[in-house]
């Protein structure tokens, strides 16, 4: 019988043939923690007698949730992590160097067929260069830290076909919030997820690991996607999965006339097209996150507001996803047209999708964001509504003070 990705990887790394269901301990290839996760994983590794990592230079810090650090605990807590990767010796990427996904890719910590832990649940982002990449508690983390192992249900898998081409301003945040909506936020429940199809093959690595972060919103373990047509850095074998693999579910969609796509609140599950809420009021847009901070995601927002300036009374901040992608955006001109159309920038990192500080919204006020939760709450504030949508569609509703479909303006 065939094996889905995430048997053959599991497989390659417990040294003999492993199904979907099977618990195994395999060895891992790399962990990352941030400063959400990294103070609790440290206290555990400690608890648990740890002196030395399995391998320093394969455990990665991430200074990037709330940094700059908004009070004294969380400035404390930063300054636990810096100790701790001192002492260690381990790498440490402190405050405005970026997200966490950003920087496994952008800095090779992550590889194809690897087997990669991080304690945050977007960790299967790095699913887009064909690794099994997945969150895991700090705890776990911590153990993993110790002994260089993890133990691991193997997943059972979906396929995701997706047939087609994407028309000209549908972006992958419209593909996989259509997907999310499809499939429903418990639909991919601890199963690994495989894009697949001739949709994928022409999307850029930032558009896959778009794809594969938001499989968290569908409760996915960990997700991949296809890697025909991607072009990486260093020579690699792709893992593919066998013809006559099983999969618990296949889906297929032609996506050739797909629309842009908006999640409404309170679900990133709740997912209608543009034209079914155009015209809501918007008092706040970002464009940020590990789903859509990338260089391509500020290139789309600068085509939309290049030579415009937002709606009054509209408030537009921009989180780059690194310094590098911030630097990549300053020499092409993007950072010049988002400023003079009046964006705000901050550091680079999560900043106000995870609700601490940098942007956390005002009572009945309507936020637009590139961002991949809109629970209750999420964004620091119950009593704000929050719509999910790509980096075009969140240009063009701040440029309308009103959620926009972005052909109504270009």
């Amino acid at each position: 019988m065939g094996q889905t990705i995430a048997e053959k990887i599991i497989s390659r790394h417990a040294g003999r043939p492993v199904a979907a269901n099977e618990i195994v301990i395999v060895p891992i290839d790399g962990a990352m923690a941030t400063d959400a996760t990294a103070p609790l994983a440290i206290r555990a590794f400690r608890s648990m007698g740890g002196a030395r990592l399995w391998n320093p230079e394969r455990v990665a810090l991430v200074i990037d949730h709330a940094a700059p650090a908004p009070n004294e605990q969380i400035s404390n807590l930063h300054g636990l992590m810096r100790a701790f990767a001192r002492e260690m010796g381990c790498i440490l990427y402190d405050v405005g160097e970026g997200i966490c996904h950003q920087l496994m890719v952008e800095h090779d910590h992550v590889r194809p067929g690897d087997i990669f832990l991080g304690a945050d649940s977007h960790t299967p982002t790095c699913g887009a260069l064909g690794a099994f990449a997945t969150g895991v508690g700090s705890t776990d983390l911590a153990a993993a830290w110790l002994t260089g192992k993890t133990w691991l249900k193997t997943p059972t898998s979906i396929k995701i076909v997706l047939e087609g081409s994407l028309r000209p301003g549908v972006s992958a945040k419209d593909l996989v919030l259509f997907l999310v909506g499809r499939i429903g936020s418990d639909g991919a429940r601890y199963q690994a997820v495989e894009f697949a199809g001739a949709a994928i093959r022409s999307l850029s690595l930032a558009s896959r690991m778009t794809l594969a972060n938001m499989a968290a919103e569908m409760g996915a373990k960990t997700a991949f996607v296809e890697m025909t047509g991607l072009t990486l850095p260093y020579s690699c074998e792709p893992v593919q999965a066998d013809p006559d693999a099983v999969y618990h579910a296949v889906f297929s969609f032609a996506v050739s006339d797909l629309r842009p796509q908006v999640a409404i609140p309170h679900a990133p599950d709740n997912v209608v097209p543009v034209d079914a809420v155009a015209g809501t009021p918007i008092h706040m847009a970002f464009i940020g996150s590990c789903t859509n901070s990338r260089l391509e995601d500020l290139q789309a927002a600068a085509a939309v507001l290049r030579g415009r300036k937002l709606a009054p009374g509209v408030r537009l901040i921009i989180a780059p996803a690194s310094r590098q992608v911030f630097t990549m955006a300053v020499r092409d001109g993007t950072i010049d047209a988002l400023a003079e159309a009046g964006a705000t920038f901050i550091t680079p990192g999560c900043g106000p999708c995870v609700g601490t500080h940098q942007g956390i919204p005002g009572d009945g006020e309507h936020v637009i964001t590139s961002t991949n939760r809109n629970f209750r709450g999420r964004m620091g504030n119950p009593r704000a509504s929050v719509y999910l949508a790509s980096p075009a569609v969140v240009a063009a509703s701040a440029l309308r003070g009103v959620i926009t479909d972005p052909a109504d303006v270009l």
